[in-house]
């Protein structure tokens, strides 16, 4: 079985919002488009960053590399899904960083407490494919630990969006050094 694993698609992480990523809102709108219909995936689920106090991970004078802006502050409009993302097909979301930083979706739980790692193994799932924002933060961060668990993993670059085009080269690197698969053009990609 395989999996989507969509990586915080939220509003600020997507342009107008306080850590605005070029390319985001393009990600929503690619990711329900390749989604209306029969996509081929077993299960879908998402991450969302969802900060409560999360202590010196937020700065007013941040450093880009250990302390950001805050952004997707708990139930914050900031926080929320991008309006282009149809979330209709999402079976669990998977909330991290509430009090420290987390960047991988495998630091989240569900509504129920249940980790991304068990939610997945509790469905038979063996293979997931990694989209969403950012490349090279959280979408790294989650398909190296989705590598690290156990599940063949592969990276949709073209539903991905970056911070800056080296980081994002560099996390690409990562990744393949990591034996994740990286897919440059999904638009014909066979699911199974």
């Amino acid at each position: 079985m395989r999996a989507l694993i969509v990586v915080d698609v939220q509003n600020d992480f997507c342009e107008g919002g306080s850590l605005a990523v070029t390319g985001g809102a393009a990600v929503a709108r690619a990711l329900t488009s390749r989604l209306a219909g029969e996509h081929g995936y077993d299960h879908i689920v998402a991450t969302m960053d969802f900060h409560i106090d999360p202590g010196s991970h937020f700065s007013e004078t941040p450093d880009y590399r250990e302390s950001w802006p805050p952004h997707c502050v708990a139930d914050s409009p900031g926080a929320e899904f991008h309006p282009d993302l149809e979330t209709a097909a999402i079976e669990a979301v998977f909330r991290k960083g509430a009090y420290s930083a987390a960047y991988s979706g495998f630091e989240g739980t569900d509504a129920h407490g249940t980790t991304l790692a068990d939610w997945l193994r509790q469905r038979g799932v063996e293979a997931v494919d990694v989209v969403g924002i950012a490349t090279d933060y959280c979408v790294r961060a989650t398909a190296t630990d989705a590598a690290a668990a156990g599940f063949d993993t592969r990276v949709l670059l073209d539903l991905t969006a970056g911070v800056a085009a080296d980081s994002t080269a560099s996390a690409v690197s990562d990744l393949r050094q990591a034996n994740i698969e990286i897919i440059t053009d999904s638009t014909d990609l066979s699911i199974r």
